[in-house]
């Protein structure tokens, strides 16, 4: 039986739940493939990125297990020490 979604009519935006994930691998060179609305970072660390806006950041001592509710192009090899990363759409 087929998965029944109760919300299929319901308008998407910003605050509603993402329905995709990928796994994130930081590159110095290369952009994420889907601009993210969130970001999972399973392993805890820093996480330094370039935001949708153009902002370079780094979130520095991000605990395991935490969903931040980023905007992001590029998530950076330099610089970035978290680990098992998930983006969501």
């Amino acid at each position: 039986m087929s998965a029944v979604d109760a919300f299929n009519k319901h308008g998407r935006s910003l605050t509603s739940p993402p329905e995709n994930a990928a796994p994130l691998q930081p590159s110095d060179t290369e952009q994420v493939r889907q601009v993210t609305r969130a970001v999972f970072v399973g392993g805890e660390g820093d996480l330094h990125v370039q935001m949708l806006g153009g902002g370079v950041v780094t979130f520095t001592g991000v605990p395991g297990g935490s969903l931040l509710p980023l905007r992001v192009v590029q998530i950076f090899a330099s610089g970035t020490s978290a680990t098992e990363l998930v983006g969501l759409w």
